[in-house]
């Protein structure tokens, strides 16, 4: 079953953003560090208020929690240099470990979607870091495309 999250989620939520910081860590040592996360628990309980950074939670029959997926809805409005629409950005999704190959991720993917639409957005977007090449073919497999692409030159 996939709901939106709320603050008892927040135990679970914890682990699996430490486990997803994990991985960028294993890819960008030099950008993430280990054993932390992106958000604290405060930054959990203020962001789940927020109605405009939808978070969804995955759990199982038993009340485990699968996965997660963050977002964050945009409103372009008329003066932008872009068209005035709406658009979904997801800031990230993650699916246990022990969880992995069952499915989790694409239904949070989808679910993510028909919320989307439902609020009438025009896209969704997100990021994958290049060192995460299964997150990619993930995304790739669900149908999408690369809408632009963020280069660096380390300098240190």
């Amino acid at each position: 079953m996939i709901r939106k999250a709320d603050k008892q989620d927040i135990p679970a939520l914890i682990s699996l953003l430490h486990q997803v910081n994990d991985v960028h860590a294993d890819g960008r040592p030099d950008l993430f560090v280990h054993g932390h996360t992106k958000y604290d628990e405060a930054e959990l309980e203020e962001l789940l208020d927020d109605e405009d950074r939808p978070v969804f939670v995955s759990v199982d029959d038993n009340g485990t929690t699968e996965g997660y997926s963050f977002s964050q809805i945009s409103r372009y409005h008329e003066g932008d240099h872009l068209k005035p629409h709406t658009s979904l950005y997801i800031d990230d999704i993650c699916v246990n470990a022990a969880c992995r190959r069952r499915g989790v991720g694409r239904r949070l993917y989808e679910h993510t979607e028909r919320f989307a639409k439902s609020i009438g957005c025009h896209n969704i977007t997100l990021n994958v870091w290049a060192a995460n090449q299964s997150a990619q073919r993930f995304y790739e497999a669900l149908g999408l495309k690369p809408q632009k692409t963020t280069l660096e030159k380390i300098l240190i």
